[in-house]
């Protein structure tokens, strides 16, 4: 009996707690968006986060998904979160740079060898450093989560050598650096909004595109587009960020649940992206693409073409913080 009542009040202790936790936490519907469409890892993370959220919160945060561009392209998203009628974007972190210049390093071609340097780097003191820029621009920087490694696509020629990108009208991220580094391939670079550029290359405006396996098989790509190129040239770490005028509103309580809940949700989008790249490469193989490898020696060529370049943005960042990185990525190598 009196075990009985030790569980008892255990129980209702427990209960009470619980109680408490939630009445610090108020009613919330957060819009959170992407250029990515339902299916893709970073939808699948988004998903994750939503389910984290209404089961942290006791149902009082609600979390509306807005996957596939349909709240417009990642310029617009930027605007609406600053303006507080957008509460949550994830996207690019390097698209950040039109507020901090900074966040063009995270464009550097070649800079991470693979997603265990990029994790080191974005999860330690350089990547909450740069998030810690964000709040004077009206943003709050949550977590990183991934996109990838990025691939070349078009619909124009096999390209076994670096000189056969000469001439090809290819899609970039609007970001001068991506410009630049296209240009020095002897392509012609086309910044475009990513909702629009399935319809570009449908109708030959574009000859080609770059992004990862996961971006190129969930958007269909592969319908409008017959040689991938694998150069795995510039690694795209995933800024999850919050309007600084909804953060704002928020009391420590919820700000601590919806910042776990980005991390948590990421450990999960993380996986799921790399355990996605394989699969989607071989469906894209399925689908028809013709897959080609740069041999070494046009790999050293594409990245010594690259070279002027990244010295180029690396006056533009600031040498501080090309240090900065270089340092956690020796950290990371050990």
């Amino acid at each position: 009996m009196k075990r009985m009542m030790i569980k008892t009040l255990v129980a209702a202790a427990a209960l009470a707690a619980f109680g408490v936790a939630h009445a610090q936490i108020k009613e919330h519907t957060i819009k959170f968006a992407t250029q990515n469409p339902k299916g893709h890892p970073l939808v699948m993370g988004m998903e994750k986060f939503a389910d984290i959220v209404k089961t942290k919160s006791g149902g009082k945060i609600k979390v509306n998904l807005f996957p596939g561009g349909v709240l417009g392209g990642d310029a617009p998203n930027v605007s609406a979160l600053q303006g507080g009628t957008l509460e949550m974007v994830t996207m690019n972190s390097g698209i950040l740079a039109s507020q901090v210049k900074e966040f063009a390093i995270y464009d550097f071609p070649f800079l991470f060898a693979n997603s265990k340097e990029a994790d080191a780097v974005v999860d330690g003191p350089f990547g909450k450093k740069m998030h810690a820029r964000l709040p004077e621009k009206g943003i709050v920087g949550l977590t990183y989560w991934e996109l990838g490694f990025r691939n070349m696509t078009n619909s124009k020629r096999p390209i076994n050598k670096v000189e056969d990108f000469a001439g090809l009208k290819i899609r970039v991220i609007p970001n001068p650096i991506n410009l630049d580094w296209v240009k020095a391939l002897g392509a012609n670079p086309t910044p475009m909004a990513f909702p629009e550029v399935y319809a570009a290359l449908e109708s030959k405006a574009l000859d080609g595109q770059e992004n990862p396996y996961s971006v190129i098989s969930a958007n269909k790509l592969y319908e409008v587009q017959k040689h991938l190129t694998i150069t795995n040239h510039v690694y795209n770490p995933q800024s999850v960020i919050i309007s600084k005028k909804f953060w704002d509103t928020l009391n420590a309580d919820e700000k601590k649940l919806i910042g776990d809940a980005a991390v948590e949700a990421g450990k999960y989008q993380r996986q799921v992206a790399r355990d996605a790249a394989g699969t989607a490469l071989a469906d894209l193989k399925k689908a028809g693409m013709q897959v080609t490898e740069l041999p070494a020696a046009e790999m050293d060529k594409l990245r010594d073409s690259m070279r002027p370049v990244i010295a180029k943005y690396a006056v533009s960042v600031g040498q501080d913080t090309v240090k900065e990185i270089q340092d956690e990525l020796a950290k990371a190598r050990k």
